[in-house]
């Protein structure tokens, strides 16, 4: 059985209840289905070594080769049975994944029963009559709300009914005594950057423009004007501050700190729902997690608190909100940051996205498919089987650098029960993975650390025993002891003021920067984004400099001196985006003499343009070829060289280009053309 011929037999289907992109079929109407297809299931259920009485409805999907068999043991005694159990099968990856609801207060209920029968069972007449009774309620009118218990006895109340052995019968509406007006205006905040899940799409490149965005719930709408300053396709809405907002269709759905600023369950549901209904490719969802020692200083209401400022708040635990996403929307939440998870509809986008990140961030080459590991065929089969399990065992190895502990891996009992010790599990993976990924993760962690024991040299020393369990671990895996750490931390530190060392690793540094300006035995010069890409001397010599004066964030440049142990870090008027910048700040930090000189040029006159800009910008800058391409025009107009570092007053810059008669305008040299007095 393939994808293309199981998707034709449920098509084949003459029975069920028909969904866009679903069938759900009750088991005892299987002759409705081709035999080979009903064959199918039960072989997949046989496999899974799920009982007959554990599974009742099959969901088979009209899209993928994927099938969900359905426990609702109370199918023909419940006019509305709730799901005990979900087990999801991809066919085409052979995963499954087992979902349980039998401890849920809020689980999925099913509706229409007489669509999952056939006609001719004794059942279908009283089926088909619960659900014109609910037609007649008006209970079927916003199918978002009906498909959970606590949703749909809501709605029953609502409209004006209540539940008796199952049937409607009309009730007095009963007024909820615990009433309370919610500011919800209060909760959305000014921003002055990106939101953290705005943030992490931007770090996953999602934010470059290829991408339609919507932000549902967007507040005051910084994110969007950020966005929209970007030139990227982005709308929102808002019930408070964008309620004019369409909501539409887009590839990208930002459903940021929504959920837990919802009072009322069903609107909390329905948003989730409206969200991602509205993602072609990707929603974003994103709450507000809480311990219950931070949440018992609020005063409870509802399933949240109210704040000081009046506002609800549903704190979660992380847990918690990955379990209720993934159960509402029946789809696997990939978790991004504390609170924030991917939910992708567009599952090569999804494969797209695991394998990039992880190469991305951690510079490690992701592989598409495990190679098949060499030992016996029993751990063979577990592997295949816990594919998600171990793969992030691998990546957790990966940050690390080393063999976790137990407790540093969520999933640690699971692994030791399956193939053993984290070493033995460990040693399995490096013959499945490239095991280069591994000793490169291992030595970029060693030289990390070696930064840091190099540059705690600087402050008053913790003892061993004050040191944090993680970095004992570390030490101990990477150097043996403390003191061996510090050894060797204080070499590394004795060799930044040698010379000739310096010079070696500048001249190997240009070599392997993405872009740099090397000026021969005197300095090199970078931007402050390749830092890390730094060889481990180098790294050590800017961490020296910077301990004087803090971190790069606000820095362009950096200037490393060869032979006089000074560090020079400037700052430029709109680097990213002008073809010559000017310098607005120059930091000289005198590591020999510990001292720092601050040079700023407050007078715009006075700025040095910064000309070679593009020697500084490597191959991942989208303006590279433009602005190399400008700076050799310029370097030309100028009378000087576009290849290397050229230092040149503000006056001589602009009367060299008067005499030329030239102005810059972007990357472009006009002619200045004089009005006529």
């Amino acid at each position: 059985m393939d994808s293309e011929k199981f998707q034709a037999m449920v098509e084949q289907a003459t029975a069920g209840k028909q969904l866009p992109d679903a069938l759900y079929l009750h088991k005892d109407a299987f002759e409705a289905l081709p035999n080979a297809l009903s064959a199918f299931i039960h072989n997949v259920a046989k496999a899974l070594k799920i009982d007959d009485d554990n599974w009742h409805i099959v969901k088979l999907s009209k899209n993928d080769f994927r099938l969900s068999l359905l426990s609702y043991p109370t199918f023909y005694t419940d006019a509305y049975p709730s799901l005990k159990q979900s087990v999801t099968v991809d066919l085409t990856k052979l995963m499954h994944r087992v979902t349980d609801y039998e401890a849920s207060e809020n689980p999925p209920i099913l509706h229409r029963k007489e669509l999952m029968i056939l006609p001719s069972h004794p059942a279908y007449p009283d089926f088909e009559q619960i659900t014109q009774e609910g037609e007649n309620a008006g209970l079927y009118e916003n199918s978002r709300l009906i498909g959970f218990k606590q949703s749909w006895l809501n709605l029953i109340k609502q409209h004006g009914y209540t539940l008796v052995d199952g049937r409607l019968f009309r009730s007095a509406m009963v007024e909820d005594t615990d009433v309370h007006t919610i500011d919800r205006h209060k909760t959305a905040i000014v921003r002055h950057s990106l939101s953290a899940p705005m943030k992490a799409l931007a770090k996953n490149s999602y934010l470059s423009g290829d991408y339609s965005v919507f932000d549902y719930g967007c507040g005051r709408g910084d994110d969007m004007r950020e966005l929209l300053a970007h030139c990227i396709d982005v709308l929102g809405w808002d019930p408070t501050h964008y309620p004019d907002g369409e909501k539409t269709h887009s590839d990208i759905v930002n459903l940021g700190f929504v959920l837990n600023v919802i009072e009322d369950i069903d609107e909390r549901l329905d948003a989730l729902l409206g969200a991602w209904e509205l993602a072609d490719k990707l929603l974003v969802v994103s709450v507000m997690l809480g311990t219950e020692q931070f949440i018992s200083q609020f005063t409870p209401y509802k399933d949240g608190v109210i704040t000081s400022r009046n506002t609800f708040q549903k704190y979660y635990q992380q847990s918690e909100i990955k379990a209720y996403v993934e159960r509402t929307l029946d789809e696997q939440a990939i978790t991004i940051a504390p609170g924030i998870f991917y939910i992708f509809k567009d599952k090569l986008e999804e494969q797209a996205h695991l394998q990039n990140r992880y190469r991305r961030h951690q510079g490690w080459k992701q592989l598409t498919a495990p190679k098949p590991p060499t030992q016996q065929e029993k751990l063979k089969l577990t592997i295949s089987q816990h594919a998600e399990l171990f793969e992030a065992f691998w990546m957790t190895c990966l940050v690390l650098g080393r063999i976790p502990a137990n407790d540093e891996f969520e999933q640690s009992e699971t692994v030791r029960e399956l193939i053993g010790s984290h070493k033995k599990t460990h040693k399995l993976l490096c013959e499945i993975y490239d095991e280069a990924d591994f000793e490169a993760a291992e030595l970029a962690r060693r030289e990390d650390l070696l930064l840091y024991f190099a540059m705690t040299l600087f402050e008053k020393r913790k003892p061993y025993t004050q040191q944090p369990e993680a970095l004992k671990r570390d030490i101990k895996a990477f150097f043996d002891d403390y003191k061996s750490a510090l050894t060797l931390a204080q070499d590394a530190l004795y060799q930044i003021a040698n010379p000739e060392k310096i010079n070696q690793a500048c001249v190997d540094a240009h070599t392997m920067l993405p872009a740099s300006i090397l000026n021969d035995n005197h300095s090199l010069i970078f931007h402050q984004q390749y830092t890390e890409l730094l060889p481990q001397i180098l790294r050590i010599y800017v961490g020296a400099g910077l301990h004087m004066y803090g971190d790069l964030e606000n820095i362009d440049l950096v200037k490393i001196h060869i032979r006089s142990g000074k560090l020079t870090l400037t700052t430029y008027d709109n680097f990213d985006n002008s073809a010559v910048p000017f310098l607005v700040e120059r930091v000289k930090i005198k590591m020999a003499e510990q001292d720092i000189d601050f040079f700023d040029y407050v007078a715009e006159e006075k700025r040095p343009p910064l000309l070679n800009k593009g020697l500084l910008l490597g191959d991942d800058v989208e303006q590279q070829s433009k602005q190399r391409a400008f700076d050799k025009r310029l370097a030309e107009l100028l009378g000087v060289s576009h290849l290397q570092e050229v230092l040149m007053g503000r006056a001589m810059f602009e009367r060299r280009l008067r005499e030329e008669e030239k102005v810059v305008n972007g990357h472009k040299l006009l002619i200045k053309r004089v009005k006529n007095e």
